[in-house]
């Protein structure tokens, strides 16, 4: 009983140290704390794919995805995040989880101008693996609430086909919570390489 009286405090000093190391591991290997909350769910849609079929939500339920919305004449940002994008698919491709584990999923929110060819044209240009790559169109409306209530997406358009939008790049899970929003125009944060590392471990849980 002495011995522990005189060495109360170095006892306590290794206990205090112990705890903290074991703070330390488990902050360091991500344990006890989900890497990604869920932020919202998406909301059911069904829409047309550029192969004419009709796309509901539950026709891609069960697999981690990536959406963006996109319009084809998108002078600046759509062409490049899409660009992004396609070279993401080609590392999923290799590594055999592309339409698998993993799908993409891409909406423009102009159909009017828009048309399933005009779509077509516009993903061939980034070598689109339709397999598991859905490029869907629909009611403007629809699409926009989609965008707003889904994915945190603001559109804003003119009479002469003139629009602003957030360029959000979204991680879906397999039960359809939106699990991160990814600033796309963020180039030193949002990388081909991020995108591939985080939709593999999302799709591992």
């Amino acid at each position: 009983m002495q011995t522990l009286k005189r060495y109360k405090w170095t006892w306590i000093s290794i206990i205090i140290i112990l705890i903290f190391a074991a703070y330390l591991l488990v902050s360091s290997l991500g344990l006890g704390k989900e890497k990604w909350p869920v932020i919202g769910t998406v909301q059911d849609f069904s829409l047309e794919n550029v192969d004419k079929t009709t796309v509901t939500l539950d026709d891609t339920t069960g697999k981690v995805r990536l959406f963006y919305f996109f319009f084809t004449s998108c002078p600046d940002v759509c062409p490049v995040t899409t660009f992004m994008l396609s070279q993401a698919q080609k590392q999923l491709v290799e590594d055999g989880t592309f339409g698998k584990d993993v799908e993409f999923v891409s909406i423009s929110f102009d159909p009017e101008v828009d048309t399933v060819d005009k779509i077509k044209a516009f993903g061939d240009k980034f070598k689109v693996d339709y397999n598991g790559w859905y490029f869907l169109r629909g009611d403007k409306q629809k699409i926009w609430d989609l965008a707003e209530k889904s994915f945190k997406t603001m559109i804003i358009g003119d009479k002469e086909g003139n629009y602003s939008h957030a360029n959000l790049i979204a991680l879906v899970d397999r039960n359809n919570q939106v699990r991160n929003l990814y600033n796309a125009n963020d180039t030193e944060d949002v990388s081909v390489d991020t995108l591939v590392k985080d939709i593999k471990d999302l799709a591992k849980e």
